[in-house]
């Protein structure tokens, strides 16, 4: 059976797009450490046209966090599909990883979106808030089960009721979380 072509958003408003999103469900990925918690990403638009990108997560209390620059994979285009860069490990970071990040769902009031990759072996369900309502989170699963994705995969990423701020949080700042992640830890 021949899978289908997936649909990705197009004219998306990146200005709108730009700020916080909690990750509320993702396929369970190396590059996060599995009892992370209170996990986001906050976008900010830089003066070229390209995406700062933080993204960060909790584990016994402490921050661990990778930044990176996202950019339009063509230019050209009006499909919302972006490239992701980082560098790693994040302590050191002296090696590029580059991914692929194509929004296949936002709301009209961007404040829920669905974010995959070609392959299929990663997916986002991201929102505004920590904690989104039952139906909600359905709709949004069933929007990544129409682009051919195993939904059965998708693991709900904790919150706590008052989200950690950034300023204020114990760093982890050996990279102890990535190191961990590596061996599925």
């Amino acid at each position: 059976m021949a899978t289908k072509e997936m649909q990705v958003v197009k004219g998306l408003d990146i200005e709108r797009y730009m700020g916080r999103w909690y990750e509320i469900a993702s396929f369970p990925s190396r590059f996060q450490p599995k009892s992370g918690v209170d996990t986001r990403a906050t976008y900010t638009l830089n003066p070229d046209g390209t995406v700062h990108v933080l993204n960060e997560t909790w584990t016994d209390g402490k921050r661990g966090y990778i930044e990176g620059t996202a950019y339009k994979t063509d230019p050209k285009s009006d499909e919302a599909k972006l490239k992701v860069k980082f560098y790693v490990p994040p302590f050191l970071p002296i090696i590029p990883v580059t991914g692929d990040y194509w929004v296949l769902y936002i709301d009209a009031d961007y404040q829920y979106a669905v974010v995959g990759q070609p392959s299929r072996s990663y997916l986002w369900i991201l929102s505004r808030r920590a904690h989104i309502d039952e139906e909600t989170y359905n709709m949004l699963v069933e929007k990544a089960k129409e682009e051919g994705y195993d939904v059965g995969k998708l693991h709900k990423s904790p919150h706590s009721d008052n989200p950690p701020e950034t300023e204020n949080a114990p760093q982890d700042t050996k990279g102890i979380w990535w190191i961990k992640s590596i061996f599925g830890k």
